[in-house]
């Protein structure tokens, strides 16, 4: 745009709608937040201390907004009612119903832009929140400009298109280790939630949930007939194995003594293309859990760009 722009930024996180924005080099004048948790609004205030918070986003007083009017609102509404690996309540869920705060702003406060994100949910509700923002949405991978695979809705009227793959693999971005695929699994905000050993090796290949890294290759195979579970060496005795079955029950890995661990908060820093140690100032626990949340910045960044293109 050619000039510097207004933003609200509903269900703020720990902002990373403002990394986008620096990203994309879109100036902005006023940059309004609305977010409850503390840690995330401490990050926040770190790293962008110019911000102002509004709040409980069911307690804007949308009448205290600049006159001039709001250019852009932005935010993703908690996806845990909708999320495949939840409960799936869906609107009964009362944290998604907090969609309707999004909605009542944007109808009170018409924006130039707005882009709502949220995760892949049944074409029913996926249907309701068209409805009401009117517009149909873009599914996107995040695996196109990071290390992740994250899937991820994004309604908006800003003009889309779909970003170039920037062939950005997961053992680039991990400190140090091995890993077992090209692709980490998505970061969720209950990633800190890694339990022991074989509580985390179990989701990890049963639920494809829960990444870790390796610090030597073994192999890693499911429970299959009379096989158990478990964890064999590559130079020792491993499991009788079919020829149908062996890419779909093991996976390349990491010997006997091999040890693993959680990927480092750097490392979901980098999967959610974040600058280094943005996070860094409040516990670990709390950095997985606002990294979890976010946006992947660098998909916000692309799908920002197209306000500047609209302008130009």
């Amino acid at each position: 745009m050619n000039k510097d722009i207004n933003v609200l930024s509903l269900f703020d996180g720990m902002s990373g709608a403002q990394i986008a924005l620096e990203k994309a080099n879109i100036p902005v004048l006023n940059y309004f937040a609305s977010e409850v948790d503390k840690f995330a609004i401490k990050i926040t205030q770190k790293n962008y201390p110019n911000t102002i918070q509004k709040g409980d986003v069911q307690s804007i007083d949308t009448n205290a907004l600049p006159r001039t009017g709001i250019d852009l609102l932005i935010g993703g509404s908690p996806c845990q009612g909708f999320s495949f690996s939840g409960k799936r309540l869906n609107f009964d869920d009362p944290r998604s119903k907090l969609f309707f705060s999004y909605v009542k702003i944007l109808e009170k406060i018409k924006p130039t832009y707005f882009l709502l994100e949220n995760v892949r949910m049944k074409k029913e509700y996926q249907t309701i929140i068209s409805k009401h923002l009117g517009v149909e949405p873009v599914e996107i991978n995040s695996n196109l400009v990071s290390a992740q695979n994250r899937k991820r809705l994004y309604w908006t009227n800003i003009p889309l298109s779909i970003p170039e793959d920037k062939h950005i693999y997961f053992k680039d971005i991990i400190e140090k280790g091995s890993v077992d695929r090209d692709k980490s699994l998505c970061l969720d905000a209950s990633y800190f939630k890694g339990g022991s050993l074989e509580t985390l090796i179990h989701n990890y290949i049963n639920k494809s949930r829960r990444q870790i890294v390796f610090d030597q290759p073994i192999i890693v195979q499911k429970p299959r007939g009379v096989n158990k579970f478990g964890l064999r060496a590559l130079n020792g005795k491993v499991p009788t194995l079919s020829s149908s079955s062996w890419q779909a029950n093991n996976f390349i890995v990491y010997p006997e003594d091999a040890t693993w661990r959680m990927l480092t908060p750097v490392e979901c820093e980098r999967l959610q293309t974040v600058p280094d140690n943005y996070t860094e100032g409040v516990s670990n626990t709390q950095r997985y859990k606002m990294l979890g949340n976010s946006f992947t910045v660098d998909i916000i960044a692309h799908i920002l760009q197209g306000i500047k293109e609209t302008n130009e």
